[in-house]
Parts: structure tokens; sequence; C-alpha cells
């Protein structure tokens, strides 16, 4: 058997590569009648992910403890998997005035492959290697594996390289029984079933691998203190759209009216974070940074420590 005779009978046992002959004749639909098709099967997906919530949850505790001690969290996939890593990456520092370097999305065949696939790139375990030796992978660190077959060297290649340097890994997939499941620490999987348009992973797949991702940073930033509630209190201000909704976060986190939220924002230098802990703490700037710093970011932590100083003689 060729290679690519191999490749064809390993395609043909995934679940996320079958063909749906009910479906042949999609394209003689109106468009309307295909939106509603498409639709349907997107309704689909937050079921398949439901269904994986403890795995998740398991992984998301896990990462949580090595971000808690200062590790990173890296996404490595290839193709639509990939550019979800990096799009999640991306959105970290924004969203949770996170450094950029804490969370990183790999992509294979590098930032070009962004806009343009790059010839062989996903079937490299080497590739992998070498963008995670770069990274001086280690064991506070976490590598989550993304491919929607489960079975793309890359990918696989990320999660084997991380284990062996004492990383902990996810693989995340679409299919059962999945070699990238099989090779990581936590294994997701995620079957949601063959796509309207046969082998289109960018599809279903892609919004099942959205989803999870999703879950896993933003919970796990709950988890590192990263929010109040659910109010985003790490927010980065880095425009005048996140400037007004500092002080909206503040306002709705304190009450406060808006002379007392700019000053409070004022004295903490624009730290969402900090304001929050100067109004309800009754604490100045310098306190609040100190009392966040000693509670490891977690505003909850330093609130309670501000109203027991506040109670010695």
């Amino acid at each position: 058997m060729t290679s690519h005779a191999a490749l064809r009978a390993q395609l043909d046992t995934l679940t996320t590569e079958a063909f749906r002959p009910e479906l042949a004749d999609i394209d003689r639909l109106s468009t309307l009648e295909i939106a509603r098709v498409m639709n349907a099967e997107d309704a689909t997906v937050p079921t398949a992910v439901a269904g994986q919530l403890e795995a998740i949850a398991a992984a998301v505790d896990a990462i949580a403890v090595r971000m808690a001690a200062g590790g990173r969290l890296v996404y490595a996939g290839a193709g639509t998997a990939g550019r979800l890593g990096v799009l999640d990456a991306s959105e970290c520092p924004p969203t949770f005035n996170t450094d950029p370097a804490r969370v990183v999305g790999l992509i294979a065949g590098g930032p070009s492959a962004l806009l343009k696939a790059v010839e062989g790139a996903e079937d490299s375990r080497e590739l992998a290697a070498e963008d995670l030796t770069a990274l001086d992978i280690g064991p506070d660190d976490t590598v989550i594996g993304v491919s929607a077959s489960g079975r793309t060297p890359y990918a696989i290649g990320a999660v084997d390289f991380a284990r062996a340097r004492g990383a902990l890994t996810v693989g995340l997939s679409c299919n059962a029984g999945s070699a990238l499941a099989a090779a990581a620490d936590h294994g997701i999987e995620v079957v949601v079933g063959p796509e309207l348009l046969t082998g289109s992973t960018r599809l279903k797949a892609g919004t099942a691998q959205k989803l999870v991702l999703n879950l896993i940073s933003t919970v796990t930033m709950i988890r590192l203190g990263k929010t109040y509630g659910n109010l985003m209190v790490d927010v980065r201000a880095s425009n005048e759209k996140l400037r007004a909704r500092s002080r909206r976060i503040v306002a709705l986190a304190t009450g406060a009216a808006d002379a007392e939220i700019e000053a409070a924002l004022s004295t903490t230098d624009g730290e969402v974070k900090n304001a929050i802990l100067v109004l309800l703490g009754g604490v100045d700037g310098p306190t609040a940074a100190k009392l966040l710093t000693a509670a490891g970011g977690h505003l909850r932590a330093a609130l309670a420590e501000a109203g027991r100083q506040a109670t010695l003689p």
C-alpha cells in the first residue's frame, strides 16, 4: 500500500471525514435552505462540547496550578486548528492583561501560515519540536495540541516533545480514540460528526475547538483571579473603548460616583482591579498594589485582607 493509499484509508476511518449522501444535492437547495441546514448542524456542537466538560475542567485545574507557578499555556496546531489557537492566545492580553509570552499560539509553518498554507508543515513532528525548543518548554508549562482529526503529526509531535520535557499536555480533537488524546495527559475529544461539506473541519470541528479553547482560557483566568465575579477586572485599557469599559467595570463593582472612579483610576495608573480595591477596601493606590501582590492577584482575597487590617487596633 502506498503512502497516499494508506493516508486515504486512514481518513476513511475518521468521523470528521465521513461522506454524507443525504447532503449530496445540497447545492441544488435555495440559499435560505442551505443556511437552515448549516445552522441546524452548528446547533449540535454545544451538546458535543457538553459531553467533554469533565475532561475540560480536569485539564483547566491542572493548567491553573502551573500558570499560578509562573508557567505558560501554549497551543500548537496546523491549519484551522493552529489559527484558532493563535486567535485565543492573542485575545488573552487585552481581555485579561496577561503578558503576551504567558499564552502562546504556535501554528505549523509559522506566522505566514495564518494567511496561506505552508506545504508539508503539518506533517512535521520535528518542526513542532523546534518551535517548542525555541520556547524552552519546561515542567511549569502546558502544551495543548489541537487537531480536528487527532492525527496531525505537528500537534502530536508537540505533545510528545512537551511531555518528554515534563510539561503538562492536553490533546484536543474531534474524533474518538485519537492518537493525539492518547499521547496527552488530558485527552479532550469533542465528536461533532461528519461535516456539511465532507472533510471541511473549519465548520463544526472548528466551532467546537473554538468553544473548548474559550472554555480553557477563560476558566483558567477565572481560577487565576483575573475576574471579580463576572467582571473582567484585569482588562487592559489600550484604547478609548477599553478605557470606557474600565470605568464601567469599576462602577459595576463598586457603585461609586464618576468622580470617585476617576480619582481611583488615577491613583492606580488606570489598573481596574487596584481601583476597585481602593474604593471597596478603603486603601490608597500603593497599598492596593501591595495587597494584590500578596494575594497573588486575587481581588476577593485582597479585599478580605484589607478588611482584616482595617479592624486591627
